[in-house]
């Protein structure tokens, strides 16, 4: 007789087991600073490094460049920080000479707060050369990399990132329920030094060092949410198994595939104007004059409901589709489905993009973003 399999009868997840979880993450991360995963989705740690480092008195420099960075702004004002804006088109992405020229005219910032890769715009930020800057200044950084680990390039240490906080369901293709922050030496004093930042909280930062990291890593807090967990390391084995930087370049392949295919796609154009500001994780799609974004997306899946497709969400619904090919769908058959779904919608709604050549310029970029 065979007897089924209940996730829910597995035993308890041990804090040997949680260790090895938080090692993993850690090496994703590319960093040997302490890693805390969180029991929550992203917003959980990203709120929990911002309100740890901020405080009445503290200057924050917020680099926006899509809807996270403006929930940034927000986080930090309610702590009392006085924030000093950095913005960029939803086109492009900031740059480090904006930065240097915030951090000059503005010497009393002391964080930086940065999204890597934006997946609501689709565009990604030059970290390295914003992160030297940063760090020439002495402010920390606490950077977004949730929508960017896997998807591209993230060098935690070598970048100098204070705080960097992923979660496991966009590149990774893991759990939204579970997230990691990764916090340095010079964070954890600033945060220890922090009158305000949060204790006995689940935004606790230093609850979970005093508890746990500091306590050897021997017995957790509290109860972890384990078959999120459990989901986490097998997404953190699986790109172990095929390899980091080949999953990245898996993402780099879909960006540049679908992003040729839909200057095909007349009258779309991709919204992020240059192929280097462009992220990894997702492709947006800009819609013309007199031709609802929602619409286009209603007609594309009419003709594949199974494509990774969507309309963007607010004030760029009407004129913003959204193509997200992370993590599974990051993968060059789900790319040419997408293109072949919008292209029937377009058709559909009295347009005539060229099939074959949308599939032959993803084709060629895929094939070439591979070989290098």
């Amino acid at each position: 007789m065979t007897v089924p399999f209940n996730a829910l009868d597995l035993p308890p997840l041990t804090a040997q087991d949680f260790a090895r979880i938080e090692d993993k993450a850690a090496a994703v991360m590319g960093t040997r600073a302490d890693v805390v995963v969180m029991q929550g989705e992203a917003l959980l740690p990203l709120e929990a490094a911002l309100r740890s480092a901020a405080h009445p008195g503290s200057t924050a420099l917020n680099i926006v460049t899509g809807p996270y960075g403006e929930t940034f702004g927000g986080w930090l004002r309610s702590c009392g920080a006085h924030v000093v804006t950095v913005s960029a088109p939803f086109t492009a992405a900031a740059t480090a000479g904006q930065v240097r020229e915030a951090l000059r005219e503005n010497p009393a910032i002391d964080l930086v707060s940065l999204v890597h890769a934006e997946a609501a715009t689709g565009n990604t930020n030059p970290v390295p050369e914003i992160a030297a800057v940063t760090r020439e200044h002495g402010a920390l950084l606490m950077l977004d990399a949730v929508a960017s680990v896997g998807a591209e390039p993230l060098l935690t240490d070598e970048w100098g990132v204070d705080l960097c906080v992923i979660g496991g369901q966009k590149a990774l293709a893991g759990p939204a329920g579970v997230s990691a922050v990764s916090v340095s030496d010079r964070a954890w004093a600033r945060i220890a030094a922090n009158k305000q930042a949060p204790r006995r909280s689940y935004l606790s930062l230093l609850d979970w060092k005093e508890r746990w990291t500091d306590a050897g890593r021997t017995a957790l807090p509290h109860a972890p949410a384990q078959l999120e967990m459990l989901a986490l390391e097998q997404a953190l084995d699986r790109v172990g198994a095929d390899g980091l930087d080949a999953t990245v370049d898996r993402h780099r392949a879909a960006s540049a595939a679908l992003r040729a295919g839909a200057r095909e796609l007349a009258p779309l154009t991709p919204y992020v104007t240059r192929d280097e500001d462009a992220a990894p994780a997702a492709t947006t799609l800009r819609a013309p004059e007199g031709l609802d974004a929602r619409e286009v997306v209603a007609a594309a899946l009419a003709a594949d409901a199974g494509v990774p497709v969507q309309a963007a969400a607010g004030a760029l619904a009407e004129d913003m589709i959204r193509v997200n090919h992370y993590g599974r769908a990051a993968d060059r058959e789900v790319v040419l489905a997408s293109l072949a779904a919008l292209a029937a919608g377009l058709r559909a709604l009295g347009h005539a993009p060229g099939a074959e050549a949308v599939r032959d310029a993803a084709t060629s970029a895929w094939e070439k973003t591979l070989a290098g």
